[in-house]
């Protein structure tokens, strides 16, 4: 395999000075002149002396692929010097705008010995969750004292998932349809260590610790306190990425749609997955799916999940309609649907669901005060219409029964899930 290694641009001034100082030295008559040009050539021809040999490698090394939105990135770029000579490196690490560099960032120098192998650790902060770059690295490597230079190396980029951080989150009101095995929400099942649904007569199995004595008393026939079930149900979070709404600027910045629907969706899933709800999330412009599950196993999947979330080119109306009637958003349990309500199909796809009598809530995501671009009073006036014409498809939505809350964090969604509740009973 040829070399990369070329002469620089330092050696070929070197070679002119060293020839040219001579000539100007007869020319002229001016033995300083010659006496100048001899450090010229002996230091270009003791530097060429140790020429290097082999191709130099540059590598990028992650510290963990995945880390917390806010949290540190540490990476380190490598370069394998295979030959005889010490080389000097050059680095020019790159990423994008989201990891924000701590050290390490700019153009670094690096020195190798003969047959070594040396890097500088790298140090960024991912300020926003999603799928991030880092790199490509590029390294440009010299020797013989820069006479020789190589050509540049390429350090392959990486990526490295942040996942999102998930704002507190609780609610107190059970879920409906509760439908699992086991779980904490009240069913209408008959079972053991639930909630006391009434009294009645003594049955051949019952237990006697279950015997309602003050009843039976009164009566003169036993009675037994009759139990409902506690079950889990199924959690359907439906992300909506047909539009993004503002800019995001990160963590402790400014929140886009899609920065409040990604983090509530984090939040959501952490709380009904600690408290063994089986959770699934879809994605309505893109066909991605998180299966169902519980435990906090699944809550990481699901953050790694969230991490790739992006913007997309919206559904058709065939292709949305399939979508809902496939089977990928459940029947029972809940579903939340995190939206800005700014594009009509999403409107549309969340009369679908409320026709079909499932527990359904609506999280606006929209970030507040988000103004339409342009300037001057026409804007104005658009932005007014537009708003005015966004409150009225706000309405007929709760008029068709379908719930619609600001996200608020902990507590915001207790007061529409009573209604989902209610609705879909």
């Amino acid at each position: 395999m040829k070399s990369g290694w070329a002469a620089a641009p330092a050696l070929w001034r070197a070679i002119v000075m060293s020839a040219a100082l001579p000539v100007a030295a007869l020319l002229f008559g001016r033995v300083d002149l010659l006496l100048l040009a001899i450090p010229f050539a002996l230091g270009t021809a003791a530097a060429l002396l140790s020429r290097p040999g082999g191709d130099p490698v540059a590598e990028l090394e992650l510290g963990s692929g995945s880390v917390v939105e806010g949290g540190p990135v540490d990476a380190r770029l490598t370069v394998t010097n295979p030959g005889p000579a010490p080389v000097m490196c050059v680095l020019s690490p790159r990423s994008d705008r989201f990891l924000h560099p701590r050290y390490g960032s700019r153009h670094l120098l690096l020195e190798l010995p003969p047959h070594s192998r040396g890097g500088a650790a790298l140090g960024y902060t991912a300020t926003r969750w999603g799928v991030h770059e880092l790199g490509p690295a590029l390294a440009s490597v010299f020797a013989a004292d820069g006479l020789l230079e190589h050509s540049v190396q390429v350090a392959t980029a990486r990526q490295v998932a942040a996942l999102p951080s998930a704002p507190g989150f609780s609610s107190r009101v059970g879920l409906p349809d509760a439908t699992g095995m086991s779980g904490v929400h009240r069913s209408r099942r008959p079972g053991e260590n639930g909630e006391l649904s009434g009294v009645r007569p003594f049955q051949p199995g019952d237990r006697l610790r279950r015997i309602n004595w003050r009843t039976t008393v009164r009566t003169g026939q036993a009675h037994v306190n009759a139990m409902l079930s506690e079950r889990d149900t199924e959690v359907v979070i439906l992300l909506d990425v047909l539009t993004e709404v503002g800019e995001s600027g990160g963590v402790g910045g400014e929140e886009s749609a899609l920065d409040a629907a990604v983090r509530a969706a984090a939040a959501i899933t952490e709380h009904y997955t600690h408290q063994g709800d089986r959770v699934a999330i879809v994605e309505l412009g893109r066909p991605r799916r998180l299966r169902p599950g519980t435990g906090r196993r699944h809550y990481l999947a699901a953050l790694q999940w969230l991490a790739g979330v992006r913007q997309a080119a919206g559904l058709g109306e065939e292709s949305r309609e399939r979508l809902l009637a496939s089977g990928l958003v459940t029947r029972a349990g809940l579903i939340v649907v995190l939206t800005p309500l700014v594009d009509e199909r999403s409107s549309m796809a969340l009369a679908v669901l409320a026709r079909s009598r499932r527990a359904l809530v609506a999280v606006d995501t929209l970030p507040p005060g988000q103004p339409v671009p342009g300037d001057g009073a026409t804007a104005r006036l658009a932005e007014r219409l537009w708003r005015i014409e966004r409150d009225n498809v706000i309405g007929r939505l709760r008029e068709a029964g379908v719930p619609v809350e600001v996200w608020r964090g902990a507590g915001s969604l207790d007061a529409i899930l009573r209604d989902a509740a209610r609705v879909a009973r």
